[in-house]
């Protein structure tokens, strides 16, 4: 059709679980990972240009993989064997980092933009004492700043673990009150079993450490402007965002937290390790040495209690961060100039690459076909469908 492919996959599950490749069939009931990588790789080779949110997701680190690297070469035991997936140094790769929609997610300085009126819900969902299924625990000193996170709660977020680095660190619960929005607070309204099990270990961290008193803990909120106004809220605490997910492809809420105006914690095994300059527009932590990043915290805390300009000087630093690489304006001007370059060099170039797609389109009608048939017979939801895979 002539048509410029754009391929943005933002994360790739691949690098998310070690040896998902080598140990698929044990995983491939609930993740389909055989599905999902060959549908990848024939995605990535039939694009005209790529579009990633970071370095790391083309090649990594120094210590890590990146997801487009990981596919370069793998084995699926008794399925197939990749020896050339993608070529990381082909230049079709393009690196736009996304921003937050800056008409919901602003400075919680900009006094006449504050959506003031939802402060009262925002209050009841921080502070009302009453236990729900919206909000468990509560907090007795309102005095003190709020270190907050908002992500899905499952193991790769890694919720559990923040709130286990704070239970176990009494000067970072001396100095700052908890709160994290995340999933379901009872097991009964999920059906996600790594959710369900994320729930009953928070439950038990909560009774371990008796939390009750310090820390909250929100179900999962999806109106977007009250969610701004949150990150604000929290903001007027002096408060400070926390990501710590044990790898986070890019992480559009620690742009989001960083625009309004939030010191931001954020982990550095990927995106946010390109967003964040440790130590001057936020801070790195490590969730595989949690010990460490919750002291780095309490120390945070503490010297904003004894000088509050470092606390206005890390905020205002990660806001100048944002406004240099991370807006939407900036992402759709790269998105459109890309567009009409890779479109341009395919029409002067009659670039159509016979070869390759010949290849991709028996690739995909040899393999992943099946494996997609497979995938919606073994679901529960389509198990007596007759649905049909062309």
């Amino acid at each position: 059709m002539g048509i410029t492919q754009c391929n943005i996959a933002h994360a790739l599950e691949k690098t998310k679980y070690p040896d998902s490749d080598i140990y698929w069939k044990k995983f491939d009931e609930k993740y389909h990972f055989s599905c999902q990588f060959t549908a990848d790789i024939i995605a990535m080779n039939n694009a005209d240009f790529i579009i990633t949110s970071t370095y790391q997701e083309i090649a990594g680190s120094k210590n890590t993989v990146g997801q487009y690297e990981s596919h370069t070469a793998f084995t699926l035991p008794g399925l197939y064997r990749v020896v050339h997936g993608i070529d990381v140094f082909d230049p079709k790769f393009n690196i736009v980092s996304p921003g937050a929609d800056m008409s919901i997610y602003f400075p919680f300085t900009e006094k006449d933009k504050r959506l003031t009126a939802l402060h009262g819900s925002i209050e009841s969902l921080i502070y009302d004492p009453e236990q729900n299924d919206v909000h468990i625990g509560h907090l007795d000193d309102r005095s003190k700043p709020i270190l907050f996170s908002m992500a899905r709660l499952d193991r790769v977020k890694n919720m559990t673990g923040l709130v286990e680095a704070y239970s176990k660190n009494a000067k970072l619960r001396s100095l700052v009150n908890l709160v994290v929005v995340a999933g379901y607070n009872d097991v009964k309204k999920s059906k996600d079993r790594e959710e369900i099990a994320e729930i009953e270990k928070m439950h038990e961290l909560i009774k371990t450490y008796n939390l009750f008193g310090q820390f909250r803990w929100i179900s999962a909120q999806t109106n977007r402007a009250r969610n701004g106004e949150l990150y604000r809220y929290i903001a007027d605490t002096h408060g400070a965002f926390v990501q710590p997910a044990l790898y986070e492809a890019f992480g559009l809420t620690v742009v989001e937290a960083m625009t309004c105006g939030l010191p931001t914690f954020a982990t550095l095994h990927g995106g946010p390790a390109e967003i964040i300059e440790h130590g001057i527009s936020g801070f790195h932590i490590d969730p595989y040495h949690p010990d460490q990043a919750a002291t780095l915290m309490a120390d945070f805390f503490e010297k904003c209690k004894q000088d509050p300009n470092h606390w206005v000087k890390i905020s205002d630093r990660g806001l100048q961060r944002i406004y240099e690489k991370y807006t939407w304006k900036i992402y759709s001007e790269r998105l459109m100039t890309l567009a009409g370059v890779y479109g341009f060099w395919k029409y002067v170039s009659k670039l159509e690459r016979r070869e390759t797609r010949r290849y991709l389109e028996m690739f995909y009608i040899l393999k992943l076909r099946e494996l997609v048939r497979s995938s919606l017979s073994a679901s529960p939801l389509v198990a007596h469908s007759n649905t049909a895979v062309s």
